[in-house]
């Protein structure tokens, strides 16, 4: 809760993250992923599972 303005915050965050393809995820899905060397200019994170 934000008290300066007793409002809630919801939090999320855009990750730049690879999608190999045995997890197959799709665009919404909610992931796990975690950190790996760097993959590219702006990919360092992997997607791991799968949550929902």
């Amino acid at each position: 809760k934000e008290k300066k303005f007793e409002r809630y915050r919801s939090a999320r965050s855009r990750i730049p993250a690879h999608n190999p393809p045995c997890i197959n995820a799709r665009t919404g899905d909610i992931v796990r992923i975690m950190e790996c060397r760097k993959l590219s200019r702006t990919v360092s994170f992997v997607v791991i599972e799968k949550l929902g």
